[in-house]
């Protein structure tokens, strides 16, 4: 039983190495999927929550949440990320738990897909960290085409979150993503040799 923590920043490759690791046979905990499904499903009255500190021009007239309203505000002023963070975290740890607890009955080895899986502190709860890294320029044309967004709303989006480089001081592996899909695949398929199979 080895459980795996994978993180890295936005437009990293991240979700390209975690299918990969999903191809190997790792059972996945999406946690980008469990903070949405949290937000969906209202789960422990969240969305009252986010409305206390949020008011309600980020609700549609349904009452749905428009997460994109809320990214665009969290991403350009710290303190609002921070207090979004104190209310999500906690309700995001705790399914997280039980998500590990369900994979460990049908998995060998489980991966942790977060790319704040360090500043959540949820790095206890794994074996390893593995830290997919970009250099910031890649990073930034990569995020420009995905998101379909300007360079000033994407540089906002990395600067939001922890600089790479202590990310990098807190992983076991570090996976430079600098070169094609093709290298990157095959490091991958190379690391779950040596450091799945082979313990």
């Amino acid at each position: 039983m080895k459980i795996i923590g994978l993180t890295g920043n936005i437009a990293s490759g991240k979700s390209f190495v975690s299918s990969i690791l999903k191809e190997l046979g790792a059972f996945i905990i999406d946690m980008d999927k469990i903070g949405r499904m949290i937000q969906e499903q209202n789960y422990r009255n969240v969305l009252e929550k986010i409305r206390e500190v949020f008011g309600d021009g980020i609700f549609e007239s349904d009452g749905t949440l428009n997460r994109k309203a809320l990214g665009e505000i969290v991403f350009k002023d710290r303190d609002k990320l921070e207090k979004l963070n104190e209310i999500m975290y906690p309700l995001m740890e705790e399914r997280l738990i039980e998500e590990i607890e369900y994979a460990k009955s049908v998995a060998e080895v489980i991966v942790v897909d977060a790319a704040i899986l360090i500043e959540a502190g949820w790095d206890k709860l794994v074996d390893e960290v593995w830290v997919v890294y970009t250099p910031k320029n890649l990073q930034l044309k990569r995020l420009v085409e995905r998101e379909k967004i300007d360079l000033t709303s994407a540089l906002s989006r990395i600067d939001a979150q922890m600089p790479i480089e202590e990310k990098i001081k807190c992983g076991d592996v570090v996976i430079n993503n600098s070169e094609d899909m093709e290298k990157l695949k095959q490091v991958v398929i190379d690391l779950w040799k040596r450091r799945v199979l082979s313990t």
